[in-house]
């Protein structure tokens, strides 16, 4: 079959292949209270998923000293480390990844994550060998920042124009849109459909099944 649009995807980790929105909401949540800070809402927990730690912890708790942030950090990596090697991918993740693999596209992942989470993450998943190049947010610019996505196609020789972002929040498709690449949303993740419909994606998937069958029509 002629190759369509595409020949390179990249994917975000948390909320896009891994199930692991709610345990992170819960590990940001637990940090607030070891330090006997306001307790974020889930929603405002969610919504920072796939930002750096730093940028996420200041924007879900922009109202506390700045000398806490670091702390929130270290204590939402010591809660989310005791958890990580128990969260799953979704389910028909792994066999989406290896037909895009044998169908010739350039794979990669741009995360939120630090490079250290992302291979515990890549290597408990048996993953490790599935991606063409990745970039994580202790390496680079943080989400929204289209940094991400020009040094993954500079790296991998691949054309912008030919790219696609696949992601749960809006700091996945707005990277994608500042980039230059197309995008496409997922809605079983951190962000609410509303938001993800606002930066009008090619195609919102409400399961990795839909967004499976999508990949095979138009990508």
């Amino acid at each position: 079959m002629a190759k369509k649009q595409f020949d390179f995807i990249v994917f975000d980790w948390d909320g896009t292949l891994m199930d692991s929105t709610a345990t992170i909401v819960k590990c940001i949540q637990a940090s607030a209270r070891d330090l006997g800070l306001p307790v974020p809402d889930e929603r405002a927990a969610a919504f920072v998923i796939g930002l750096s730690l730093m940028d996420a912890m200041q924007a879900v708790m922009p109202d506390v000293d700045p000398k806490y942030y670091p702390k929130m950090i270290e204590r939402y990596r010591y809660h989310y480390l005791a958890k990580d090697h128990e969260l799953p991918l979704f389910p028909g993740v792994r066999e989406m990844l290896a037909e895009l693999s044998n169908e010739g596209y350039f794979l990669a992942v741009a995360t939120g994550k630090s490079r250290v989470g992302l291979n515990r993450a890549l290597h408990s998943a048996n993953l490790l060998s599935s991606f063409d190049a990745t970039r994580c947010a202790d390496e680079t610019f943080s989400k929204p920042h289209p940094a991400m996505l020009q040094e993954l196609t500079r790296e991998l020789g691949q054309d912008m124009k030919r790219t696609l972002m696949i992601g749960d929040t809006t700091h996945d498709l707005q990277m994608a849109a500042n980039a230059g690449a197309a995008s496409v949303a997922v809605e079983y993740g951190a962000h609410d459909a509303s938001f993800l419909y606002e930066m009008a994606p090619m195609y919102s998937a409400k399961t990795v099944e839909e967004l499976h069958v999508w990949l095979n029509q138009y990508a």
